[in-house]
């Protein structure tokens, strides 16, 4: 498909669009298919049949568009009218909502079910690699070319040399969306220069943190931006093959992304000659067991090639031998799908988001006792005051915020006096916690900060490859230790211990799961000391979680 057909294809799509007087947008992300989102998609479509509007409402099947928590969620676009969305939309109110919006009809009982599109939930959003989720049909190459999909691929292709693009990503100030936040120009550009007869390009959709599922979304919601992005970073690196590695827990994510690649390839978009260039570009997708370690990028590698998911020790890093041995770019697939953005928007203009050291937006999965929880993109930078009070409206049940997790298991709790900090990798970094991929869980004074300990350290321990012995040994040693101290059975003793267990462990292991498995108990000793002491001196809990605690208050 060269830039005319490309052209013609877009507005064809937009042409057809434009018949409907209604259009109807139903998520089908998984969380929202969790929420009987697939019996309000078929009441839709046996209603738009059974009344004969076919020709003049469309349907459509998008992703996620963000309030995942007040699903099922239907968007209606009408000609020249504004956007409404309706939250725990019922099997009941479809034919009210086609009334509505068809007839111009009165229907008191729909206004509690429409969110407004100024509340800060939407409104604090900068959306840019979510633009487009939960607006087109995941499914169709049409539907992402009529949004200007792959028109930055063209552009690349036609009026940039491969080291041209690499030197934009890098002005762009993007860093890696994974979790370390490795400038991601940079690895670009060593990729490019290292020697080698064949080069290859990885997506890592291997997202196991807990509550976790921003990467999971975008490839469910906008598989082509995806495809978009690598497809240029293969143009720009050197790499003719690329592999996306996904987790088998995400079988839709699967299924959206293989109808892509097939659409692609039959447009001329992926394989050979890409848009009637010389440049050729095949991608295959690797599904993974499900393993949290395959996450790193030299287990992750190891599994592609059929081997078992363990790390394997660097130098040499990936860019200079990775996947059987040759140069190997790999970044998030949130980095992904910053790529087609930058191209066609302008290295400036993205820098222009975000913080002088973290530039653009960074999407998260907010979780946890928040009234409002879902998917979030926003300028990197924001608060988490921001996040929480304004975005995430408030604790729920009028509780008070005692700590967010950011991070994931690798991450660290951020006490109530440190809720004015910038969400940006340096500021998080000096707090003990990282930014990871974006997994936020906000906790309320509920929780029990060495019970949230615990919990981790037990998810790290299970989740450890085994090859390294200080991670094998010692996180198993570590949550002996807090599970002792949640059972009001530790010593001031072990309490010193586990600090030097978590020294050691994150000082000396293999990889990133090993090293960075202490953070969450390492930032709660940090900033929530006192409940440990209290675990261990007075055999309290002050949250009430720990059943020592209730095993005591009954003893009295």
């Amino acid at each position: 498909m060269n830039r005319r057909e490309l052209t013609a294809m877009a507005q064809d799509e937009l042409a057809q669009q434009e018949k409907f007087r209604c259009r109807i947008l139903c998520c089908m992300s998984t969380p929202c298919i969790s929420s009987g989102a697939a019996a309000i998609h078929a009441a839709f479509v046996d209603a738009v049949k059974a009344r004969d509007l076919t020709a003049e409402v469309g349907e459509v099947a998008t992703g996620c568009m963000g309030p995942c928590s007040r699903g099922p969620l239907v968007t209606i676009q009408t000609r020249g009218g504004d956007d409404v969305i309706y939250e725990r939309v019922a099997p009941e109110m479809v034919g009210p909502i086609l009334d509505r919006h068809l007839h111009q009809g009165t229907t008191p009982s729909l206004d509690g079910r429409i969110l407004p599109r100024d509340i800060p939930f939407f409104a604090k959003q900068e959306k840019v690699v979510l633009a487009e989720s939960g607006r087109i049909d995941p499914e169709r190459l049409e539907s992402y070319v009529a949004s200007g999909g792959y028109t930055a691929l063209g552009q690349a292709l036609r009026e940039m040399t491969p080291s041209e693009v690499c030197a934009e990503i890098l002005k762009s100030g993007l860093r890696g969306r994974g979790g370390a936040g490795y400038p991601t120009g940079f690895k670009w550009q060593r990729v490019q220069k290292a020697a080698g007869d064949r080069k290859y390009v990885v997506a890592n959709g291997d997202e196991g943190d807990p509550g976790a599922y921003m990467d999971r979304t975008l490839m469910e919601s906008d598989p082509h931006r995806v495809l978009e992005g690598m497809a240029i970073a293969g143009y720009a690196v050197g790499a003719d093959r690329g592999y996306i590695y996904v987790r088998r827990e995400y079988p839709l994510a699967a299924k959206r992304l293989e109808t892509a690649i097939k659409q692609a390839e039959r447009g001329g978009l992926l394989g050979n000659r890409v848009m009637d260039s010389p440049f050729n570009f095949r991608v295959d997708i690797r599904m993974g067991a499900g393993a949290f370690v395959c996450g790193e990028e030299t287990a992750l590698m190891q599994s592609i090639m059929g081997r078992r998911g363990q790390p394997v020790p660097r130098p040499p890093y990936p860019a200079q031998q990775g996947l059987w041995g040759a140069p190997t770019l790999i970044n998030n697939v949130e980095t992904f799908g910053n790529i087609a953005t930058i191209i066609h928007r302008g290295a400036d203009w993205y820098a222009g988001l975000g913080t002088e050291k973290s530039k653009g937006t960074k999407i998260f999965a907010l979780a946890g006792k928040t009234v409002n929880t879902g998917l979030i993109e926003v300028p990197i930078g924001i608060s988490l005051r921001e996040i929480v009070f304004e975005i995430g409206g408030g604790i729920l049940d009028g509780r008070d915020f005692k700590a967010a997790q950011t991070g994931g298991p690798s991450g660290g709790c951020i006490p109530a006096d440190c809720l004015d900090t910038p969400m940006d990798y340096e500021s998080l970094a000096a707090l003990g916690s990282i930014m990871g991929s974006g997994g936020l869980i906000v906790m309320d004074d509920a929780s029990c900060m060495p019970d949230v300990a615990r919990f981790f350290m037990e998810f790290c321990m299970d989740e450890s490859c085994g090859k390294c012995g200080p991670c094998r040994g010692g996180t198993v040693q570590m949550h002996r230790i807090l599970t002792h101290i949640t059972e009001g059975t530790a010593t001031m003793d072990d309490l010193k211990n586990l600090e030097d267990l978590c020294r050691m462990v994150r000082d000396t292991s293999l990889c990133g799961l090993g090293q960075t498995a202490p953070n969450p108990t390492l930032s709660t000793l940090r900033y929530f000391r006192d409940e440990y002491e209290a675990h261990i001196r007075d055999h309290h809990c002050r949250a009430g979680v720990c059943g020592f605690d209730k095993a005591l208050s009954r003893a009295v």
